[in-house]
C-alpha cells in the first residue's frame, strides 16, 4: 500500500487490524477555503487540507462490552497499528460502557465509498470574489467600511465497520459573515449567511442591507431594561433553538433535570408548547441544508453513541404544530426511558406557516425592538433552560411601522421554551446563519417570530 493511502484504504486496514471484539474506524477527509477583508480590501485568502481518523475499539467481558476511542490527525500508513492498539488499550482499561449496543450492521455500502475525497478549493469564489470586489466600491463610496470572511469546508467522511458497514457522505459547509462600519467606528452593523456552494450568497445585497442599517443607527435613543415587544430575526431565533436541541436529551430529561422533565416523573412529550402551533424539526434530505444521511459518532455523550455509528437517521419532527413529539435518544436511552430512538440530525427547521418578511412583521409593528442578532449565550438555570446573552451590532426602535433609530444594547434573560409559548407571530422561514454557534452548527431555517414581552434584563454597554 502507498504510504499516502486513500481514505477507504485507511478505513480497511485498520479493521484488518484490529484485535477487539468490535471496531469502528471513522476517517474524516477535510478541506476548506477561506477570504478575509478589512476596510473594503481583501487581507487574506487560503486553502488548508487535513486528515482525522477516529477508531472505536469494543470489548467484551464478563460484566458487559467495555469501548475505547481515540482520534488522531494526519495518521499515516506506518501509524495506524499504534493508533488500533491504543483504542483497544482504551477499551480494555475502561469498565462496561454503559451505552453498550451491538454495532450497526446490515444494509449496502456507499457506492462511492472506494473514491477519491471532495475537496474545495478557492474556484468555490469564483463568482463570489468579483461581487465581494463591488460591495467593497459600493461601500466605499457609500463612505462605510466592510470587514469580515467567506469560509468554505468539505468533508467527505469515511465509516466502516467490523459488521460489515461502509459508508461515505460528503458534507459541503459555507458561512459568509459581514460587517460594515462607519469611519469614526461608533456604528456597526452584521448580516450573515450559510451556504453550500456560495452560488447563492450576494455581498451587494448584503451590503445594501447593511447600509440602511448604519443609516438608522444615525440616530441613538436611549432606553432603559425593561420587557419590549421584539422582533426576533431568523438569526437569533436559530441560536436559542440550536441550544434547545442541544438540551433536548430524552434521558436527562427522563431523570428529572431539564426543562423537559415532568413534574413528578416522566417527560413533556406530548404538552404543547406553542399556541402558534410551530413545527421544529430535523431532514438529513433537506433541501438546502443536507446532512449526513447516517450516524457519525466520534464519542458518546448524552444524546450521542459510538455504538450507533451507522444508524439510519429519517425526518424527525421535534415539535410538530406545537406540541412536543420527540427528544434526542440514543438506541441506549430509548431503551431506558422508553421514548422512541432519535438521534440528532446535523440540520434545523422551524416552520410556522407564515408568510410575512421580517420587513413586513416591521411595518405592522406599532412600538417595538427590532434585533439583528444574539451573542455570548449561557445557560443559567437547566431546569427552565433560562438562558442569559447580550444583543449585538445594533437594536433598532420601531414605531408605527417605521424603524426610527439605533437604541443601546441590552442583556437578555430568556428561555427558549418559554419564548415559544408567548410568540404571538410567526413570520416566513428561510435558510439563516446562527450568529453565536455558527462555528458549530451552519444548517438552520428559521422566521422571524415576535415576542410581546421579551426581557432585556439590563443595559449593556458593551458592543
Amino acid at each position: 500500500m502507498s504510504r499516502v493511502a486513500k481514505p477507504y484504504e485507511i478505513v480497511e486496514r485498520a479493521l484488518e487490524l484490529s484485535r477487539a471484539d468490535g471496531c469502528v474506524v471513522i476517517a474524516d477527509e477535510q478541506s476548506s477555503a477561506n477570504l478575509r477583508w478589512a476596510g473594503n480590501a481583501l487581507t487574506t485568502n487560503g486553502v488548508t487540507r487535513g486528515r482525522t481518523l477516529t477508531v472505536v475499539a469494543t470489548v467484551d467481558g464478563a460484566e458487559g462490552t467495555a469501548s475505547g476511542v481515540v482520534s488522531r490527525s494526519a495518521v499515516t500508513v506506518d501509524e495506524l497499528e499504534p493508533l488500533v492498539r491504543a483504542a483497544e488499550a482504551a477499551a480494555r482499561a475502561a469498565g462496561p460502557a454503559e451505552d453498550a449496543q451491538p454495532l450497526v450492521s446490515g444494509g449496502e455500502a456507499s457506492p462511492d465509498f472506494a473514491d477519491a475525497p471532495a475537496e474545495t478549493s478557492s474556484a468555490v469564489f469564483a463568482d463570489f470574489a468579483p461581487a465581494l470586489g463591488e460591495a467593497f466600491g459600493r461601500a466605499r463610496a457609500g463612505g462605510r467600511e466592510l470587514y469580515g470572511f467567506a469560509n468554505h469546508e468539505l468533508t467527505s467522511t469515511y465509516l466502516g465497520t467490523s459488521t460489515g458497514l461502509r459508508l461515505r457522505h460528503d458534507q459541503p459547509s459555507g458561512t459568509l459573515e459581514l460587517n460594515a462600519k462607519s469611519p469614526d467606528r461608533t456604528r456597526s452593523a452584521w448580516a450573515g449567511r450559510s451556504t453550500r456552494d456560495f452560488k447563492d450568497v450576494d455581498p451587494t445585497a448584503l451590503d445594501a442591507e447593511l447600509a440602511r442599517r448604519l443609516g438608522w443607527a444615525e440616530r441613538r435613543i436611549e432606553l432603559p431594561a425593561g420587557r419590549y415587544e421584539t422582533l426576533l430575526p431568523p438569526t437569533a431565533v436559530a441560536d436559542l433553538l440550536i441550544y434547545q436541541l442541544w438540551s433536548s436529551a430524552g434521558r436527562d430529561a427522563a431523570e428529572g433535570r431539564t426543562v423537559f422533565s415532568k413534574p413528578g416523573g416522566g417527560t413533556r412529550v406530548g404538552e404543547t408548547l406553542s399556541p402558534l402551533g410551530l413545527t421544529l424539526r430535523s431532514d438529513p434530505n433537506e433541501p438546502g441544508l443536507e446532512s449526513a444521511p447516517f450516524v457519525i459518532a466520534h464519542s458518546s455523550g448524552d444524546d450521542s453513541s459510538v455504538f450507533d455509528n451507522g444508524l439510519p437517521l429519517a425526518p424527525t419532527d421535534w415539535m410538530r404544530e406545537g406540541r412536543l413529539e420527540r427528544l434526542a435518544t440514543t438506541r441506549h436511552s430509548a431503551g431506558l426511558t422508553r421514548l422512541p430512538v432519535a438521534p440528532v440530525i446535523g440540520n434545523l427547521v422551524l416552520d410556522g406557516g407564515g408568510e410575512l418578511s421580517l420587513e413586513e412583521m416591521v411595518a405592522s409593528t406599532g412600538r417595538g425592538l427590532l434585533l439583528t442578532c444574539l451573542w455570548y449565550i449561557r445557560e443559567v438555570d437547566p431546569a427552565t433552560l433560562l438562558l442569559t446573552g447580550l444583543t449585538r451590532d445594533g437594536v433598532y426602535l420601531v414605531e408605527d411601522g417605521e424603524v426610527v433609530g439605533e437604541v443601546n444594547n441590552f442583556r437578555f434573560n430568556e428561555s427558549p421554551v418559554d419564548l415559544l409559548s408567548r410568540a404571538t407571530e410567526a413570520g416566513r422561514t428561510e435558510k439563516t446563519l446562527p450568529r453565536e454557534w455558527g462555528d458549530w452548527f451552519t444548517r438552520a431555517a428559521m422566521p422571524p417570530l415576535r415576542v410581546p414581552d421579551f426581557n432585556m434584563s439590563s443595559v449593556s454597554r458593551g458592543v
